[in-house]
């Protein structure tokens, strides 16, 4: 799965006290929510803040979140599948006495804050592979770029030339 999130530069919402309000903006502000779309009610909202952030250390299976949060199985793996691709979830297996595992998931490291160090860390490695190929592509730009005359600097070279060419005599 690949790092997915978006980057936006924005003042940081410390000032703001209310805990829900804090959640919403900054779930939109790295693009799991949708704008306009930060509702309390919202399946993707309830994920993180009923399940995964009031017990973060606790694996959640997806049956178990289908039937918490009221939903579909598809549509938990399809928020779930999102948290991972921004790296915040990660997979604890279980495995059953049937010899039969199931995935559960969970915040990163038990802990948001933990998680973020790890999120910062991909993006700071995406940014780095983009400089890389912003670099190359630099590279052959100006590689591929043919010198453009000066004005008159043509004209003068060829006289040059012509000046000191060793005369032929018939």
């Amino acid at each position: 799965m690949t790092f997915e999130i978006q980057v936006r530069y924005t003042t940081p919402l410390t000032p703001v006290k209310d805990l829900d309000e804090v959640l919403r903006e900054f779930l939109t502000l790295i693009g799991y929510l949708p704008e306009g779309e930060g509702g309390d009610r919202s399946i993707a909202y309830r994920l993180v803040r009923d399940c995964f952030l009031r017990n973060p250390e606790r694996p959640w299976y997806p049956e178990e979140l289908s039937g918490v949060l009221k939903t579909s199985k598809p549509t938990v793996y399809r928020h779930i599948n999102k948290l991972k691709a921004m790296d915040l979830l990660e997979e604890v297996p279980e495995v059953r006495a049937t010899g039969k595992g199931r995935k559960g998931y969970r915040i990163r490291y038990g802990n948001l804050a933990k998680a973020w160090d790890f999120v910062e860390a991909n993006a700071q490695n995406a940014l780095k592979r983009y400089r890389e190929t912003v670099d190359h592509l630099q590279g052959l730009v100006e590689s591929s770029r043919k010198p453009t005359p000066t004005p008159g600097v043509e004209r003068r070279e060829a006289l040059g030339k012509a000046l000191t060419a060793p005369s032929v005599r018939a």
